[in-house]
């Protein structure tokens, strides 16, 4: 059982490898992912949102409410730099507007499942790290609504009434039913654990590779500009998200943590508002390079920071 365990840890720690397989995939012949559409895609984000349930217990609630002061500063780093910075990147880079409305709502989104993977990795606070992503998730069912309806609403009608019933029914229903499971079928809970890190990294890549597949032309002719305005959204959530917490005067395992949670994004649940609430199928590709991109810098971090420990 170890071994099978540590293969699992390992296949999972491989996460953005996956990622790159599938979009690579997905421009090379798209019938091979773009079958996963649809209600799978809808499925995958729940999937992936239930398995973060599972996680949880009433003890993290207990947690967060001994650490409000680093949970507050996360939460504003969360929705105030990287809605910030989705606004500037889009207009900066005068993207067509169904790109500037992804990146927009890509940037609006909570912090990603992945990021407590790459705080692992980084050697960062775990603990802190899932609090973060738990925190951000519920203030999701609000913020992300209002903040696209805000921002991307100068570009396009948004429906923010919609977008806070997708995310209560993507979001908040399935992480319920884990924390349920978590207390009332802790057998099956534990059973099912050390696949389920490795299941939501799988459900991430077909939703990713899908949503490439389904728009590979218009990604060979706009990818250089998406791309860029991708990677300058997420490196500066890192960057900033590390200066903000340098700036709040907390340590540099929190710093990493913060970074980490503000640069990593919930690329899926960007995805699947974008496939239900936006017409032009393009609004979604920001999602899937968001996805692709933060996975491999959040890789790169980790490998940087597990080299150099912080100082004690």
């Amino acid at each position: 059982m170890p071994t099978v365990r540590r293969a699992l840890e390992l296949a999972t720690n491989a996460f953005p490898l996956w990622v790159i397989a599938g979009a690579i995939l997905a421009l090379i012949h798209p019938p091979a992912v773009t079958w996963f559409r649809g209600p799978f895609i809808v499925w995958g984000l729940a999937v992936i949102m239930l398995g973060m349930g599972i996680t949880l217990s009433f003890d993290h609630f207990r947690s967060a409410a001994k650490m409000p002061r680093a949970l507050t500063a996360g939460l504003a780093a969360q929705y105030l730099i990287m809605p910030t910075l989705g606004f500037s990147v889009a207009k900066a880079l005068s993207l067509p507007t169904p790109l500037a409305v992804g990146v927009i709502l890509v940037s609006c989104c909570p912090g990603g499942t992945a990021s407590n993977v790459v705080a692992y990795l980084a050697r960062a606070n775990v603990a802190l790290s899932v609090l973060m992503t738990m925190a951000s998730t519920f203030a999701a069912i609000a913020t992300t609504p209002l903040l696209t309806k805000a921002l991307a609403g100068t570009y396009v009608p948004v429906d923010a009434y919609g977008l806070f019933l997708s995310t209560v029914q993507v979001v908040l229903l399935p992480v319920l039913v884990g924390i349920a499971l978590h207390h009332a079928a802790p057998r099956l809970v534990s059973a099912v654990l050390p696949v389920a890190p490795l299941v939501s990294v799988a459900a991430i890549a077909m939703i990713c590779a899908s949503i490439i597949g389904q728009s590979a032309d218009a990604f060979r002719e706009s990818g250089a500009a998406l791309v860029s305005a991708v990677v300058v959204l997420h490196v500066g959530g890192f960057v900033i998200g590390h200066a903000f917490a340098r700036i709040l005067g907390y340590d540099e395992l929190v710093r990493r943590t913060v970074s980490i949670e503000v640069g990593m994004q919930n690329s899926g649940l960007a995805a699947v508002l974008a496939r239900r609430h936006f017409a032009d199928p393009l609004t979604a590709l920001p999602a899937a390079i968001s996805a692709t991109t933060h996975s491999v810098i959040g890789s790169l971090a980790a490998a940087v920071w597990r080299a150099k420990p912080p100082a004690s």
